[in-house]
């Protein structure tokens, strides 16, 4: 079962000290706002650190504001630290007395499109409407502050949640000629946001993992473990597919031998990360070596949709896409397969086709994973 969310109608605007509409929209599992929206003056703040610095008195009765800006990297490391706004910051402001909230959109690009994206209210904290602004009507806003004098924002989502909804995880297996009870396990997801198509997030990870296992399976001798393909239901909106397989292969977690995702699109793969025995990080090394690539560290977590198998202490190998442009498109009308470099896919493709038959084939394993999870990619 995974939860079920209706986006309905969108719209913003200035309405002081100037009108000027503004480009947003409603981060997701966001409440809606009562039909006619909401008006009130806004609070500009430039980081979560800010706004829990806030006063209530500064706060009530007003539409928070936070605008980090997102730093552009080659590993896409500055999505988690600018996402904390998105995930807890409607509580937060809340907390505060705010009757709305806004942020920046996750993002690097300067289009005037708005970023979407999963958030999640704390049991503590009153429920406000949120909203992503596209990065201009950010900027906008900023300028507006900082000019002095009240400035005041309406906005209307006409979001609200649905039933939980049944959903399925897909699972296909290349079974093992010599190990069928070991497995080496890849992974991507299924669903993608509604303002696109989804292609970058997660089409491309589906396509290059099904891509490796069609590989593997027409080779004239099998691979000597089994090959385990999971596209996984509801990554977006609380994993409950990854958390659903975790908890049916509780058992056989301890026969993983190995776990991958990929989840950051088609850019061209430049660095091999782990999260495997210490001891086996010479293996790590050669196949790095192998593949061409840069050998990160041992702390990689591979991905959302893997993080619940870290109580197994399955073994994880991460291949790190080139992200430079990947949040431009991520979760916004622009994640089309315009986007898509088929030379980039294909080289994907034979990174994790190198990697898999590796790890399939060698006459040990990775060992165990070290106790935590990774934090890394």
């Amino acid at each position: 079962m995974t939860p079920a969310w209706v986006r309905g109608v969108e719209t913003g605007q200035v309405t002081a000290p100037m009108s000027q509409p503004l480009a947003l929209t409603a981060l997701g599992g966001s409440i809606g706002t009562p039909p006619d929206g909401i008006e009130a003056e806004i609070v500009r703040v430039g980081s979560m650190a800010e706004l829990e610095q806030l006063s209530p008195a500064s706060v009530k009765g007003k539409i928070a504001f936070v605008d980090r800006p997102m730093t552009r990297t080659s590993d896409g490391s500055g999505y988690g630290e600018a996402a904390l706004m998105r995930a807890v910051g409607a509580s937060t402001a809340g907390r505060l007395g705010a009757v709305g909230f806004l942020i920046r959109s996750v993002a690097t690009d300067r289009n005037r499109l708005p970023h979407t994206g999963g958030m999640q209210y704390r049991k503590d904290a009153p429920r406000i409407p949120a909203a992503a602004l596209s990065v201009p009507d950010a900027e906008l806003l900023t300028r507006l502050v900082r000019r002095g004098g009240p400035v005041r924002v309406r906005f209307t989502l006409g979001c609200h949640p649905a039933d939980d909804a049944e959903s399925a995880n897909v699972i296909g297996e290349v079974v093992g000629r010599e190990k069928p009870e070991e497995i080496v396990l890849l992974g991507a997801h299924l669903d993608s946001w509604d303002l696109g198509t989804g292609a970058i997030d997660d089409a491309a990870g589906i396509a290059i993992m099904m891509e490796t296992a069609r590989r593997l399976a027409g080779l004239p001798r099998g691979p000597r473990r089994t090959i385990r393909v999971v596209l996984y239901a509801n990554e977006e909106l609380g994993t409950s597919g990854a958390r659903s397989y975790a908890a049916a292969h509780q058992d056989e977690l301890a026969r993983h031998v190995m776990a991958g995702e990929s989840d950051l699109g088609s850019g061209r793969v430049w660095r091999l990360s782990s999260h495997v025995d210490p001891a086996r990080l010479p293996v790590v090394a050669d196949l790095a070596k192998l593949l061409g690539v840069d050998q990160g560290g041992n702390d990689a977590e591979g991905g959302s949709d893997l993080r619940p198998m870290s109580s197994g202490r399955v073994p994880v190998l991460s291949l790190s896409q080139d992200a430079s442009e990947y949040f431009d498109y991520h979760h916004t009308a622009n994640d089309t397969l315009d986007k898509i470099d088929p030379k980039d896919l294909d080289q994907n493709v034979a990174a994790w086709t190198a990697v898999v038959y590796a790890v399939a084939e060698m006459p040990g394993d990775l060992g165990r994973a070290p106790e935590g999870a990774g934090r890394g990619e």
